[in-house]
C-alpha cells in the first residue's frame, strides 16, 4: 500500500478491524519510510451494480457517491463516521440482496431515507430536500409532519 504522505511502497499493518458486521476490514498501517499513519479499508468488491438515473442514464453505483451526500446531510451533526459507514454498507447490501445488475436510484434514496430517519431527523430532512426535490415550503412541511408521527421512542428531533 502506497502511503499518501510521502507515496514510498512500504507500509506495515498497525491495527485491523473488521467493520459492518465483517462486510469490510479497517486497516491502520504506519509507513516504514516517513513514520506516518493513515487508515484503509478493504470490502469484496460488488459485481458492477448499475444504478438507472430518474432520467435513464446508468451508472455504475458508486458508495463514495453515497457517503459524501451523507455527510453532506450530516454536517454539524452529532453522528460518528461509523454511521454513515453502516448506512452505506446497508444500502449497498440491500441492493446486491436485490439480486438484480440494474437497480433504480429511487431505490438507493429510499434505503438512505429510511436509515437516516432512524439515525438523525435534521439529517433526514437535508436529504430528503434534495432527494424529493421539495418544490415549497409545503412540501417542507408535510415532510416534517411525516416525522412528528414517527416513533416516539426516537432520541433526536427534528
Amino acid at each position: 500500500m502506497r502511503c499518501p504522505f510521502c507515496q514510498a511502497r512500504d507500509s506495515r499493518v498497525i491495527d485491523s478491524r473488521e467493520l459492518s458486521g465483517g462486510e469490510s476490514i479497517r486497516r491502520r498501517r504506519e509507513c516504514a519510510a516517513c513514520g506516518r499513519r493513515f487508515t484503509t479499508y478493504e470490502r469484496v468488491e460488488s459485481g458492477g451494480l448499475m444504478v438507472v438515473k430518474r432520467d435513464g442514464r446508468r451508472e455504475e453505483f458508486d458508495p463514495r457517491k453515497l457517503r459524501d451526500k451523507l455527510r453532506i446531510a450530516l454536517t454539524k451533526r452529532p453522528v460518528p463516521q461509523a454511521e454513515i459507514d453502516r448506512i452505506v454498507t446497508t444500502v449497498e447490501s440491500e441492493l446486491l440482496a436485490l439480486g438484480t445488475v440494474e437497480v433504480p436510484s429511487t431505490a438507493i434514496g429510499e434505503i438512505a431515507l429510511r436509515e437516516l430517519k432512524r439515525l438523525d431527523h435534521v439529517a433526514y430532512i437535508r436529504f430528503a430536500s434534495v432527494y424529493r426535490d421539495f418544490a415549497d415550503l409545503e412540501d417542507l412541511r408535510r415532510e416534517v409532519d411525516v416525522l412528528r408521527g414517527a416513533s416516539p421512542g426516537s432520541t433526536r428531533a427534528p
